[in-house]
């Protein structure tokens, strides 16, 4: 049954009990104390998720081949998070850790679990997602990009989990291409005649950012939350001619894309060919850049700047998909792995928070943090209680300077795929074990990353102690789920 949708709409009295009966009442007190004592009203709060951006895609953290000013000032402007986690590997899964504030050993969507024809296994109407509780402050939410948690229409559909608005790609597979043949306006489809049959006339992405210009400029005088989730730059590898041009000759291009250019099976998740596809990827990064840089300009033209927090972060670490040559950008930075890996490569991401005129320029946080300290956070700034089943910690300590910031005793994810993958972090140390549904006995391997960064050393026979305890937190820090299956026999052994 879907929610009535409109701008400050109130959930429904039965859900608002069941959402009430999930808080706690201190939380709400601390939230006022702590954040709106010291603001006029609750901060605008933009979110823009990178789809595979890698660390090293960043000209602020190393990349050579490409600039990315606009990010990078949100580095320089605002402050850098040196230790922070995406939800999860890959998409689904990574967007439900933010949304719900639950890792993925709670949160309900563990994997990306297709729904033919289009979208994905939807997170259900009980399961009160971050739009939903800022609603509770009069936050108007707004997502822009790329959803997967649900197929039009269905519990999971963002109209019918807290967005006001949402204008991009439902699916993530159709979320595959640049020049699709339908976007999703709130909950109408809207077909682009512009990309019929083999037509490239619509860039997907720039469409989706001039509705995300246009909801933050007509929500500039109430609290919004602007949920910007690019598809920028997940395979297919393609970027507007303009953008191109910037690009094209300049790589050695020894590896052309072959991919699937016309037939049924044509954007409907296969990629698109590309004999460039350094040149696309190094102007699709850049195309990304602008768009940070006009939503930044934007809020300052709108005079919304100084009560505006802006995070720029990615859904996970880089992919090597349709073409796309991490080795080649050293994507991954100093980092083992990539997209799908639980090494550092796969869940460390680049993260800066920019808050003119609260946030110190310039400044730094080694504070161990994940996705799922969003919805705190969030909840916090806005003055709304804390959900009691989060996983996270608030990280408004750490972004207002004033009070001491709680850590984390531990980061958890679980990886379905592949054989099954599971990684602790715990302080210093990262535990990692792959093949667990393979192997139910699968070795630790262990990592100090405060000398070992790169997980190059496993030191698991030098520190036996270190590895029950995590095999310890492997074993509890999980639930079953029914939908998203991953089997208990693991955790036997060690």
């Amino acid at each position: 049954m879907k929610r009535p949708v409109g701008k400050f709409k109130l959930l429904n009295p039965e859900k608002g009990m069941n959402l009430m009966k999930k808080y706690t009442s201190i939380a709400l007190g601390l939230a006022f104390s702590a954040a709106l004592t010291a603001h006029a009203a609750p901060p605008n709060i933009i979110y823009i998720l990178a789809d595979d951006l890698g660390y090293g895609d960043l000209s602020c953290l190393g990349q050579e081949h490409f600039q990315t000013p606009n990010i990078d000032a949100l580095k320089a402007k605002g402050m850098f998070f040196t230790d922070h986690y995406s939800g999860s590997t890959v998409c689904a899964p990574s967007r439900s850790a933010l949304m719900t504030g639950q890792h993925t050993g709670h949160t309900f969507v563990r994997g990306n679990k297709e729904v033919m024809p289009e979208g994905q296994h939807p997170i259900p109407d009980e399961v009160v997602l971050l739009p939903e509780m800022l609603k509770e402050a009069g936050y108007v939410s707004g997502a822009f990009g790329k959803w997967g948690l649900g197929y039009p229409g269905s519990e999971g559909d963002p109209m019918n989990q807290g967005f006001d608005v949402f204008y991009g790609y439902n699916c993530q597979r159709l979320g595959h291409h640049y020049y699709p043949y339908h976007l999703w306006d709130n909950d109408q489809k809207v077909v682009l005649d512009a990309n019929a049959g083999t037509a490239k006339g619509a860039y997907g992405p720039e469409l989706i950012h001039e509705q995300t210009l246009k909801f933050i400029e007509d929500n500039k005088d109430h609290p919004f939350f602007c949920y910007v989730a690019t598809i920028i730059p997940h395979a297919e590898l393609v970027a507007p001619d303009d953008y191109m041009e910037k690009f094209s000759g300049k790589f050695e291009e020894p590896n052309p894309f072959e991919g699937v250019d016309d037939g049924p099976e044509l954007r409907d998740g296969r990629y698109q060919s590309q004999p460039e596809p350094r040149a696309a990827f190094a102007a699709m990064v850049t195309l990304l850049d602008d768009q940070v840089g006009e939503i930044v300009a934007l809020t300052e033209k709108l005079g919304i700047a100084d009560n505006t927090l802006i995070i720029f972060t990615s859904d996970n670490g880089a992919h090597r998909e349709g073409g796309a040559d991490p080795d080649f950008f050293n994507s991954n930075g100093p980092y083992r792995g990539l997209k799908r890996d639980l090494y550092e490569g796969g869940v460390h991401v680049p993260m800066m928070a920019y808050w003119p005129g609260t946030i110190p320029p310039g400044s730094e946080s080694d504070h161990i943090s994940a996705f799922w300290d969003m919805v705190p956070t969030f909840n916090e700034l806005a003055g709304v209680p804390i959900p009691e089943n989060t996983d996270g910690i608030s990280m408004v300590p750490t972004l207002l300077g004033k009070e001491v910031q709680p850590d984390h005793k531990y980061l958890y994810w679980e990886f379905h795929e592949r054989g099954g993958r599971i990684a602790v972090r715990m302080g210093k140390w990262k535990g990692v074990r792959y093949n667990v549904l393979k192997n139910p006995n699968a070795p630790m391997k262990l990592f100090d990353l405060s000398v070992d960064p790169g997980e190059k050393k496993n030191v698991a026979a030098d520190h036996p102690e270190t590895v029950k305890q995590i095999s310890d937190i492997m074993k509890k820090a999980r639930t079953d789920s029914d939908i998203f299956t991953f089997s208990q026999e693991q955790f036997e052994g060690e």
